[in-house]
């Protein structure tokens, strides 16, 4: 039990000064916050409680990064640190408070996008990282490299998509943003008809009351389907880069604001952290 106190004692304190190392990220990261703590007082006051757990929930995924980079001894490139901290305050607070899924178009296309590219970078970092490592006998060329970056990120884009149906399922929520639509092509629906399409679809009617005037509601099958897509955009614009950058670091430098290093022994603080208080008990 004094063992597992030690540790949290010292991830908490490593915590804090990983956070504070950058000092551009370590900015982006106060701005950041302070503005969720704003935005989490408001929400109390309104007794919003959905919104209050996503306040903390953000506030807990802004430090994921430097966690990452505790326990998994690697260095972030501050371009990239930055990046994910702003990835997550326009998708819990500006999406899902300030509602932008909805009053700015694309919102959740761009975000999407900007996760199929990070998740690829992340999928090439750690092979990457695997191939430079003295203790693992792992090598494998360019062109494996990108497959792995593309397939992770992809697997990723996946997983989130069976978490949101997960979501809506069982919980009865709508993270599967649904769609309107006034074109229908059907097959299957009658036996005695092979197939028919509904065209010019006005308005929907339940229960002979009318609960769209726009078209076809589609359950969220369009939304899940372009994130999937441009998911696969951003996988394939950084994997075909990471390609390249494997082939010529000298002309792709870009590549490496996006890839991770193994972090040297000196910046190892949760190593420290935990001698120092071992020494001092």
């Amino acid at each position: 039990m004094h063992k597992i106190k030690t540790y949290f004692r010292s991830l908490f304190a490593a915590l804090k000064i990983e956070v504070r190392e950058h000092r551009s990220s370590f900015l982006v990261y106060s701005i950041l916050r302070f503005l969720v703590i704003l935005v989490l007082i408001r929400q109390i006051m309104l007794g919003n409680y959905e919104n209050i757990f996503t306040c903390i929930l953000t506030l807990l995924l802004f430090l994921v990064p430097s966690f990452v980079q505790l326990t998994f001894k690697v260095e972030l490139p501050i371009f990239l640190e930055i990046l994910i901290l702003v990835f997550i305050y326009a998708a819990e607070i500006l999406g899902e408070i300030d509602n932008y899924y909805f009053s700015i178009p694309y919102w959740d296309t761009i975000l999407h996008t900007i996760n199929g590219f990070v998740c690829a970078a992340v999928g090439f970092s750690t092979v990457n990282l695997l191939n430079r490592s003295q203790k693992i006998q792992f090598t494998l060329s360019p062109i494996y490299m990108a497959i792995v970056s593309f397939t992770f990120s992809m697997t990723i884009g996946v997983l989130w998509e069976f978490f949101e149906f997960s979501m809506d399922r069982f919980f009865e929520m709508d993270t599967q943003k649904d769609t309107l639509i006034t074109t229908i092509h059907s097959a299957g629906v009658d036996e005695s008809i092979p197939g028919f399409t509904m065209e010019d679809i006005h308005e929907v009617t339940l229960n002979k009351e009318v609960v769209s005037e726009k078209g076809y509601i589609d359950i969220g099958l369009i939304d899940t389907m372009e994130d999937l897509f441009v998911n696969f955009i951003g996988a394939g614009i950084f994997s075909i880069c990471s390609f390249f950058y494997v082939k010529n670091q000298d002309r792709f430098v870009f590549i490496q604001n996006f890839i991770p290093k193994k972090k040297e022994q000196d910046k190892d603080y949760l190593k420290q952290e935990i001698k120092n208080r071992v020494e001092s008990d």
